[in-house]
């Protein structure tokens, strides 16, 4: 095996980046380079340093699950005069619709800012935000403290999918990108489980107060939070944003200590990376909103359906089944309101599942049957799922074990629609594309599903099935849309499946 690069390696200015300069261009400090840190990144073995990415951004969507959980857990008793707020049904939805409205402005906000200014600040900023509005919400004494603080609870949240997101693809190498995204999306699962569990418990008047139970609900999930910035202080700049940026020189510093700390874990050299692997850039300082809607519109406008229908599909899916299944089960079906609870327990083991145990066919079968039949199949299980629940043949138990068995098909599609916008644009806005379809997607299943779904539940199990079938039908559509306009991802080079926008040479082949 030949020698990789090393750190203090003389010969790597010379044989990686080369370096052609207009005068203007050197007065902006700005430059045209050649460099193969992409390529360099790609070809990395499995090693301490992407656990430190997984561990140290990854664990967010934990939070997440936690925070929408406890949320969702605990609203009966903020309606009770002596929890400390005294909330009205109407201002628990309020509340709700407020930290949906957060997270989309969070996302695109920082979304925009990560593209701009980098991923470790804004991925810093975003949990930081997140950290100081939990801990005031449980110190809340006032509705309007409490939705305040919960809205930018959910812009801190919102902003994370776009810092992160960008982040690991860019870290990852490209033959684990899909079993590594699909698996840290889908442990939002995890906080899920932990948060149902952990309110029953926080919940117990006998245990603790009715003021105090859901102020510690809010507390641990800061205490978890500061734990991950602690862990995620370690984790680099992504070299792919500062050698566009015109930071190329801390670029392969930064990939240089990353070799050299694998070459010494494994005890041998890293394999060469050939010169024609190497890409030119011309550099850039930032990309403007005009350029953002350029390219999701003239330049990919085909990725940017596909990107739509992946969110909007597996966001009514989601919301048909999650915004009734607590009347279901309570109101349809008899289930003590104490008990009701304990069914999002296996619901999150099969959202988790998997991600976690098909994640890794998305690389070897392939991105466009994986999801195609992800999607397909569980709108598909969740018709079925429907006619069996409408004709009274499923007690709570089954109907339970059907939406299991729905979910686990579902949450791999769900998790591969993240993975899928943040791979398919440029460079330059990853991070804005992967807001845009998030935002759109919390919208569609936080604002505009629970306005329709609420209609429907009046009607009982009939209307309910109906709300069945119109978000199974919406992953079918997104499941056939990914059969003709996905793209084969799977083990490519972020900059094969979207050349950069500062390329030198764009690869006009993989426009689409």
């Amino acid at each position: 095996m030949s020698r990789g690069w090393a750190v203090g390696d003389p010969s790597r200015t010379v044989a990686d980046v080369s370096v052609h300069s207009s005068d203007s261009q050197q007065e902006a400090g700005l430059k045209t380079i050649r460099t193969t840190i992409p390529a360099r990144l790609d070809r990395l073995p499995w090693s301490r340093f992407h656990w430190l990415v997984i561990i140290g951004l990854g664990t967010v969507w934990i939070l997440d699950g936690l925070e929408v959980t406890i949320v969702g857990a605990i609203a009966s008793r903020l309606t009770e005069p002596d929890s400390g707020l005294g909330l009205t049904t109407s201002q628990v939805g309020l509340a709700a619709a407020i930290y949906v409205a957060g997270a989309c402005t969070g996302s695109l906000v920082f979304g925009y800012l990560t593209d701009r200014f980098g991923r470790k600040k804004l991925f810093i900023v975003t949990l930081g935000l997140y950290l100081l509005a939990t801990v005031l919400t449980a110190f809340s004494f006032a509705p309007w403290m409490f939705f305040l603080f919960r809205f930018f609870t959910g812009a801190g949240i919102g902003g994370e999918y776009a810092a992160i997101n960008s982040a690991i693809d860019e870290l990852i190498p490209a033959r684990r990108r899909g079993v590594v995204d699909l698996a840290i999306n889908g442990s939002y699962w995890l906080g899920t489980a932990f948060g149902a569990v952990l309110t029953v418990f926080l919940l117990n008047t006998a245990v603790f107060p009715a003021d105090v139970g859901w102020r510690i609900a809010f507390g641990l999930g800061a205490v978890l939070g500061l734990v991950i910035l602690l862990v995620r202080r370690n984790v680099p700049e992504s070299p792919r944003w500062m050698f566009i940026h015109g930071h190329d020189d801390a670029a392969e510093k930064e990939v240089g200590e990353i070799e050299h700390d694998i070459e010494e874990q494994q005890g041998s050299a890293l394999e060469a990376v050939p010169d024609d692997a190497a890409i030119e850039i011309r550099q850039r300082k930032s990309t403007g909103f005009g350029e953002i809607i350029r390219v999701g519109v003239t330049l990919y406008p085909k990725r940017s359906i596909l990107g739509l229908s992946l969110f909007i599909g597996q966001a009514f899916l989601y919301n048909a089944v999650f915004f009734t299944f607590s009347l279901v089960l309570t109101k349809l079906l008899h289930v003590p309101s104490d008990v009701a609870p304990w069914a999002l327990v296996p619901i999150a083991i099969g959202n988790f599942l998997g991600p976690f145990l098909l994640g890794r066919l998305f690389d070897s079968i392939g991105r466009r049957f994986m999801i195609t039949l992800s999607y397909i199949g569980s709108g598909v299980l969740l018709v079925g799922t429907g006619i069996l629940f409408d004709t009274g043949a499923l007690d709570a138990f089954w109907l339970t074990a059907c939406w299991m068995v729905v979910f686990f098909f579902a949450s791999a599609g769900a998790s591969a629609a993240y993975l899928t916008v943040s791979e398919i644009f440029p460079m330059e806005t990853r991070a804005m594309a992967i807001a845009f379809f998030y935002a759109v997607g919390t919208a569609a299943g936080g604002i505009v599903g629970p306005i329709l779904f609420g209609n429907l539940i009046g009607g009982g199990v009939h209307a309910v099935v109906l709300g069945y079938y119109l978000g199974a039908g919406l992953m079918i559509a997104g499941g056939l849309v990914e059969l003709f306009l996905g793209v084969d991802a799977e083990n490519r080079s972020l900059e094969d499946i979207a050349a950069p926008l500062s390329a030198g040479t764009p690869a006009q082949s993989v426009r689409k």
